[in-house]
């Protein structure tokens, strides 16, 4: 069972950094020796899941398998998907579903708008939970203490000169996205891409999701993504809460 733990490790190393790697990043990623890394990948690769040149191991499109098993059968993104596709086509922007996991937001549904330019997000992608509208709206959805421990955390990443990481002006704007009931994030993941984020709740009143739309900065600006974008978020992400 610890070698089945050091091989999951090593494929969840993949996408992070690099699409390829060698036995030395592998190593490095995982904490693992050298030896045990080239153990994992020689096996992943006689599994079918990577291949290998000699220096780079890279993953095969059997490896999507391990990440459809979850996508063909969870009830959330297979019930989302329609709201996403409906809200898509009412804003004509790509509209996605996101989840918390360990302080960022991974995005487990999508439909994407028809652009020339595609933002870059995919599912299964994860964005940075302090400067992203879906890791803020899913924050707002926790306990005080949990986002106290989340910021206690530090070593948060500037990723433009607007991205904000300082604790108060994060737990601002998390108690924002709690009062208003949506999150934003205004050029702070990438220069020119802004986008927002509405909470799914549960039955309970549980946030199990959030639901969000990004755009271009010259082409949407923030007051029309409230005035036009957030009410669509709202009643589809209300509607999938209900189905829930």
């Amino acid at each position: 069972m610890a070698g089945l733990a050091k091989g999951l490790a090593v494929i969840e190393a993949f996408g992070e950094t690099s699409s390829q790697l060698t036995v030395a990043d592998a190593a490095r990623l995982t904490d693992v020796t050298r030896a045990a890394a080239r153990r994992c990948l020689l096996t992943l690769t006689d599994l079918g899941y990577l291949t290998h040149d000699g220096k780079y191991f890279r993953p095969t499109p059997r490896m999507l398998r391990l990440g459809g098993a979850y996508l063909d059968t969870a009830s959330l993104p297979v019930l989302a998907q329609p709201h996403l596709v409906a809200a898509r086509d009412a804003l004509t922007e790509s509209v996605s579903l996101a989840v918390w996991e360990d302080g960022w937001s991974v995005f487990v549904a999508r439909a994407e708008a028809e652009r020339i330019v595609s933002t870059g997000v995919r599912v299964g992608a994860r964005l940075p939970g302090h400067c992203s509208a879906t890791g803020r709206a899913l924050l707002a959805g926790l306990t005080d203490d949990e986002v106290a421990a989340f910021l206690a955390r530090g070593g948060r990443e500037r990723r433009t000169v607007k991205t904000l990481i300082a604790p108060e002006d994060l737990t601002a704007a998390v108690e924002a996205a709690r009062a208003d009931g949506y999150a934003e994030s205004d050029e702070e993941l990438e220069l020119g891409m802004r986008a927002m984020a509405v909470p799914v709740k549960d039955a309970r009143g549980r946030t199990v999701a959030a639901m969000s739309v990004s755009a271009s900065s010259a082409r949407v600006s923030v007051a029309e993504m409230r005035r036009d974008f957030l009410p669509v978020l709202i009643e589809h992400a209300t509607a999938l809460g209900r189905m829930l």
